[in-house]
């Protein structure tokens, strides 16, 4: 009897099993979404624009001229003004230098000037720096130098004789005047003009500036302070 009873269990049991193997089977092929995944894609991007951005990290100083210069024996006097520009433009920047006045270096209370320098030809900078003698005026100018010298504008580069011409940067030569249009009009004149952005510790310029007095100058000059206010401008290319 027992083993009736166990026979019947396991036929009870196979038939159970059959039924359920056939039905899943039938709802795989009917069901065939079931059986086999779907799938899907959604691709996309994510942007992020960087500007452009140029800043002074390091911005030019008041310069004191040193020494002072005896108004009637002479003398010269030189001064430096450094500035470091930043800039992430891959195409860099140029900057630009501007006096305030067509005579840049005016007498503080006194009215009296100190004449631009006259360079031997009006748009190329002196290789070296030279005035008349006796009787004739005391004179200001200025030169430039840079970290990379491929920076500073070709009007300022040498080739060991001349400027403008070559690729030298060559320390205290080059030497300018503070540039005017009609003899009274300030305008900007270009220093640097790099290519390319800048190093992430910047690119330094240092503007050297002279004054140079002969003896007995003519005009004389008055026993005052003179003053360039001079503006550096730096702008992406």
């Amino acid at each position: 009897m027992f083993l009736q009873a166990l026979y019947s269990a396991k036929m009870s049991f196979v038939t159970t099993l059959i039924v359920a193997v056939i039905g899943i089977t039938s709802y795989v092929v009917l069901e065939p979404v079931v059986g086999r995944a779907a799938a899907d894609s959604d691709f996309f991007e994510i942007t992020q624009s960087i500007t452009a951005e140029i800043s002074f990290d390091t911005t030019a100083t008041d310069v004191t001229m040193s020494p002072t210069i005896p108004g009637i024996s002479g003398g010269t006097a030189n001064g430096n003004a450094t500035v470091v520009v930043s800039t992430n433009n891959t195409s860099g920047y140029n900057m630009t230098i501007q006096f305030a006045t067509g005579t840049a270096m005016q007498g503080d209370s006194e009215g009296g000037v100190i004449n631009n320098y006259s360079p031997a030809s009006a748009s190329v900078p002196d290789y070296n720096f030279s005035i008349g003698g006796s009787g004739t005026p005391g004179e200001f100018a200025y030169s430039v130098q840079a970290s990379t010298s491929s920076d500073v504008d070709p009007t300022f580069l040498d080739n060991g004789a001349a400027c403008g011409a070559g690729s030298n940067n060559t320390f205290d030569r080059c030497w300018f005047n503070a540039s005017t249009t009609d003899g009274s009009t300030p305008i900007a004149e270009t220093i640097i003009n790099r290519s390319t952005e800048t190093p992430a510790s910047g690119s330094t310029t240092t503007i050297h500036f002279r004054v140079s007095v002969p003896s007995n100058p003519s005009p004389l000059l008055q026993a005052d302070t003179y003053t360039a206010t001079a503006t550096l401008t730096a702008t992406t290319n």
